[in-house]
């Protein structure tokens, strides 16, 4: 299994492109009601999105795409609606993976998988299996995926593996046990939409990403679109942590002796004197 860095460990390489990027398409059901179309077009037109997505990837040479598909919290919808959605997932894999195999694309899926219909289970199992040799790009799916709930597997995962470090366990223990220990960190993190929230979504991987929103629909989230959000990352200073000086080698600027602080807690400088 792959080691990679963490982001609160150890200082990541700085890079012009995203490795990994993680979004959350929403927008479909809206897409569709300004259309006077039903709720499961915008979701049918949404998968047209993701081809569109996963081929921008592939041209632009980003290595992780992570897609939230259906969140833990989704089940609380329609009844009818979550049953279309099931059967969209199922008709996606039968008509896409061929195709994603074709292009070099490996497909995973991470979240509570258990609660899906056997032969649902089944079918990601195969699509895992067929494209499990491919290394041009990794294609993650979440489905029926909280944060939380990957944190609270991966602890328990770790406790039931180590139970001699109880009271000790670090950041390293956990990370082999979390769902996409796989992958490295996003880098950056995708809302279409217009919300401005992570909704329980990669809680611990996102630590130092970069977040980006936009008001696009995920639907006309074209590759315009997803260059917009590119250009946007590479404008932002990834510091994790450190200061802008350290960025570019300069030491940080000296605070004179004659800095005091009064007894109100302002700052003030007293008596400087600049040597000409």
């Amino acid at each position: 299994m792959a080691i990679f860095t963490s982001s609160t460990r150890d200082i990541p390489g700085a890079a012009a492109l995203p490795r990994h990027v993680a979004i959350i398409m929403d927008g479909n059901g809206r897409w569709a009601r300004k259309r006077y179309l039903p709720r499961f077009a915008g979701h049918r037109r949404g998968v047209e999105t993701v081809r569109d997505t996963v081929k921008y990837c592939l041209e632009r040479g980003i290595e992780f795409l992570t897609l939230f598909a259906f969140s833990s919290e989704n089940w609380r919808r329609p009844e009818e609606e979550v049953t279309l959605l099931m059967q969209l997932f199922v008709r996606a894999l039968q008509q896409e993976v061929s195709r994603l195999d074709r292009n070099g694309v490996r497909l995973r899926v991470v979240g509570d998988l258990s609660r899906f219909d056997p032969d649902l289970q089944s079918l990601i199992l195969a699509s895992e299996q067929q494209t499990a040799g491919n290394e041009k790009l990794t294609l993650t799916i979440a489905a029926n995926y909280g944060g939380r709930w990957d944190i609270l597997q991966a602890v328990n995962r770790m406790a039931m593996e180590h139970p001699e470090k109880q009271g000790a366990w670090t950041e390293a223990d956990l990370a082999p046990f979390l769902a996409m220990s796989y992958a490295p960190e996003p880098d950056l993190f995708i809302r279409t939409g217009g919300e401005e929230r992570v909704s329980n979504f990669l809680l611990w991987q996102l630590a130092y990403a970069e977040f980006y929103f936009t008001d696009t629909l995920w639907p006309d989230f074209d590759s315009a679109a997803f260059s917009a959000a590119i250009t946007s990352f590479q404008q932002r200073e990834r510091r994790f942590g450190r200061t802008s000086e350290q960025l570019i080698g300069n030491p940080p600027a000296v605070v004179p002796d004659d800095l005091t602080l009064d007894t109100s807690g302002s700052t003030r400088l007293l008596d400087v004197k600049i040597n000409a």
